[in-house]
């Protein structure tokens, strides 16, 4: 599994201790891509533009999953579930990752990475993380009631995208009501690179398409 890390500038104090807890948490067996906001970096990304980037690192297919948050988790879980293909939790302990994990077998997690956070506040990050991968993906809980867990979760999916547009049509709306919005967020360069060495081809297309409508 490519597992890809990015969270808000608000919370870029914290970024290498997020990607820090994930590589401890997942350790060798799934890939992990920092993808910002790091430290460093003095451009302001709201949770808004990191919930479009995880919308777009996913439709792309670039990552399989998405670890995320913002000062509450909040904001940026309501973000994600906006995007196309976005099936994001929330989690602040082990039992929500854990559950989340094997019950609701989404594609991101939103991580309140400002609520609560204090001394040795990474350890819990930690066990949170590793709950949240210790065993695969979607297998149910409890045992006895996986089959129905399973078939919920299954026609959740679905609902989830009856009101949704494609990716596309998506990043058009936005882009209409909020250009430099949309295109700080899809051109954010770790991102965008990444997809376009990395994500399927129409994605890459669609990318292309808008890069040239900025000229």
């Amino acid at each position: 599994m490519k597992i890809g890390i990015i969270q808000a500038s608000s919370q870029k104090s914290k970024n290498k201790i997020l990607e820090r807890c994930v590589r401890e948490a997942v350790g060798a067996e799934h890939e992990v891509i920092n993808f910002g906001i790091y430290e460093d970096d003095k451009r302001e990304f709201s949770y808004i533009q990191a919930a479009v980037c995880v919308g777009l690192l996913l439709a792309s297919k670039s990552v399989d999953f998405v670890v995320t948050g913002c000062s509450s988790g909040q904001g940026m879980m309501l973000a994600c579930n906006t995007l196309p293909g976005v099936l994001c939790g929330y989690a602040a302990n082990v039992s929500d990752a854990y559950l989340f994990g094997r019950i609701n077998n989404g594609n991101a997690l939103s991580y309140p990475l400002g609520l609560n956070w204090g001394w040795g506040a990474e350890i819990n990050l930690t066990e949170t993380l590793k709950a949240l991968f210790s065993a695969p993906m979607g297998m149910g809980y409890p045992k006895e009631e996986a089959g129905r867990k399973l078939r919920d979760t299954a026609l959740l999916k679905e609902m989830n995208n009856f009101g949704k547009v494609s990716f596309s049509d998506f990043m058009k709306n936005l882009r209409r009501r909020e250009e430099k919005l949309a295109d700080d967020a899809i051109f954010y360069p770790p991102v965008y690179g990444y997809v376009m060495e990395h994500g399927i081809d129409r994605i890459r297309e669609e990318l292309r398409f808008f890069e040239m409508e900025r000229c």
